[in-house]
């Protein structure tokens, strides 16, 4: 039986990054785009009627949030994540990635060092240097192709300039669903070390395993927390910009919204509450549909890489719909390898140099697309000679 899923959309001319940048981005033709992370499928039929009833309003004049969003988001994290959240606790942010710049700037000053587990998506590395912080890099450890918090070296890096931790969860681009008893075992190393963390949690909807709410491991870190969510990544509503930052403690929540008032980011656009609400009140039936579907490609994609292109290894996520991808058999440099993909594959994967020079052996693929892309994108790789 044929998912809805399947349906292929052509977003050529649309003004879509993913596909109407991809040859340009890339410096080749004709490319079949699996780098940015959206989806091609639509947004859910929820979401559509409630922008659609927005449109017909027919004014978009300054909007505020009303309580209908506030009961959606606090409905959404106690129904799929069993977190309270208090309607006060929630600050709007135009993205995740805002969202990480104001944190970074309410609990830190310049000068300071912010705790980062690598590779990691680039916007932690921007989020720290570009306001004057320092990156205290500490690469997760892979043992048998897992990665994990490497403890010992994050006591041997922590100094005393180390102010505050930012967390991915689950981790792009590695794939890994932390399990609680990791996330308790950071948290008290955090704890032991008086630090502050940054939480991003974009892809806590897109599990195949259990996910938990950082704090929920360790209730203690609800008031050392600033928690980033968003229905971007699950909905695929990433240009409606609208994410929810969570943050239980009053004075660093007042220090969070000062930056974002500066920077003039606490106004949400027209759509954004009716894109909310008409996800997380109206579309958790197509989210769990869409969760099977996304399963279905990372196994089929894993199986196939193993079955038929020698050269690569999957490490299978666990969560998102990111496959994180070892190149390292092909025995090219991380610049020959991206001319490899593009001009002989004809393929635009995101470079794992750009997560840090842990990296540099991968590419991360973006499988959130129908099973005929995925079949494409390996036929490629196969012709091409991986």
């Amino acid at each position: 039986m044929q998912s809805i899923f399947d349906r292929a959309v052509d977003r050529r001319g649309s003004g879509s990054v993913k596909w109407d940048r991809a040859d340009k981005n890339f410096g080749g033709t004709d490319l079949l785009p699996m780098w940015i992370a959206d989806m091609d499928f639509p947004s859910p039929p929820g979401v559509l009627a409630a922008l659609r009833q927005r449109v017909e309003q027919g004014i978009f004049g300054y909007s505020v949030l009303t309580e209908a969003y506030y009961e959606a988001v606090i409905g959404w994290m106690a129904r799929r994540h069993q977190c309270e959240v208090k309607r006060e606790w929630i600050v709007f942010a135009p993205g995740v990635v805002s969202a990480l710049n104001f944190a970074v700037q309410a609990v830190t000053e310049p000068g300071d060092e912010v705790m980062i587990s690598t590779p990691v998506y680039a916007p932690f590395y921007r989020a720290v240097e570009e306001w004057g912080r320092v990156v205290n890099r500490c690469p997760l450890k892979r043992s048998d192709g897992r990665y994990t918090f490497d403890f010992e070296e994050m006591e041997r890096r922590i100094t005393p300039r180390t102010r505050a931790l930012m967390l991915c969860s689950p981790h792009n681009p590695v794939g890994r669903v932390w399990t609680r008893e990791e996330l308790e075992a950071l948290g008290r190393f955090c704890l032991r070390h008086d630090l502050m963390v940054i939480a991003d949690e974009i892809h806590s909807d897109l599990v195949f395993q259990p996910h938990t709410v950082f704090w929920n491991a360790l209730p203690e870190m609800a008031q050392r927390t600033i928690l980033c969510t968003a229905p971007s990544k699950t909905f695929n509503l990433a240009g409606i910009q609208a994410s929810n930052i969570i943050i239980p403690n009053e004075e660093l929540r007042r220090r969070y919204r000062s930056v974002a008032e500066r920077h003039h980011a606490l106004s949400p656009n027209a759509f954004a509450e009716a894109a909310v609400v008409g996800a997380y009140r109206d579309s958790e039936a197509w989210l769990d549909e869409l969760l099977v579907y996304l399963k279905g490609n990372v196994d089929y994609f894993c199986a196939e890489v193993a079955r038929s292109l020698p050269k690569l290894r999957v490490l299978p996520p666990e969560g998102t719909y990111l496959a994180w991808v070892d190149c390292s058999g092909l025995g090219l440099s991380p610049e020959e390898r991206q001319r490899f993909l593009v001009e002989k594959c004809k393929v635009a994967f995101n470079d794992g140099s750009s997560f840090g020079p842990e990296g540099a052996d991968f590419v991360r693929v973006n499988l959130a697309c129908p099973r005929s892309t995925v079949e494409e994108c390996l036929h490629r790789l196969r012709t091409g000679g991986c």
